[in-house]
């Protein structure tokens, strides 16, 4: 199975989640936020290949530091089927982990419906950051400690495994 990467952060701190992780930038995305911070990772035909082997060795080589690993983007649910298998991977090697999309946790769980590997996706992230970055609702830097690791004050971080149990949107608490 092959994804498109943009880019791989092997150490990332306090940025994309909470202590040191293991972050991969996906390929691809068809939100175009207005004003979003990563325009280039939104052309599907840019970025690089790599099996999702390679991307679970690189997983594996930096578990002996990270605490954990971060899908991002572009959005790694238009990969769904490969981001799937790098995030039960992840979870094999006792790794949380977290995932940013511009869908909201509701729109995913109907995609789920129609794709299985979003479901699968899903069952093996802890946290999702969900929403599309919002200009107008974007979180200053003294606004941090209350958003922490948002982009847009829209944007909401879920404990995806207590909401798939419970089948309701539970948020996460730091």
């Amino acid at each position: 199975m092959v994804v498109r990467i943009a880019n791989i952060y092997p150490n990332d701190v306090d940025v994309n989640g909470p202590g040191i992780r293991t972050v991969i930038f996906s390929q691809g995305c068809k939100h175009h936020c207005p004003y979003c911070f990563n325009k280039e990772t939104w052309d599907f035909d840019k970025g690089k290949e790599y099996d999702v082997s390679q991307i679970n060795e690189i997983v594996k080589k930096n578990s002996v530091i990270t605490d954990g690993v971060t899908l991002s983007g572009g959005d790694p649910f238009f990969q769904s089927q490969g981001f799937s298998l790098i995030a039960e991977y992840a979870k094999k090697l006792n790794l949380n982990v977290w995932a940013y999309t511009g869908f909201t946790f509701e729109q995913l769980l109907e995609l789920a419906k129609k794709e299985e590997s979003v479901l699968l996706m899903l069952k093996n992230i802890d946290v999702l950051v969900d929403g599309k970055f919002e200009q107008a609702k974007k979180v200053k830097e003294n606004e941090r400690e209350k958003y922490p690791f948002r982009g847009s004050k829209n944007q909401r971080m879920i404990d995806v495994s207590k909401s798939l149990e419970v089948k309701k949107t539970v948020l996460y608490k730091l």
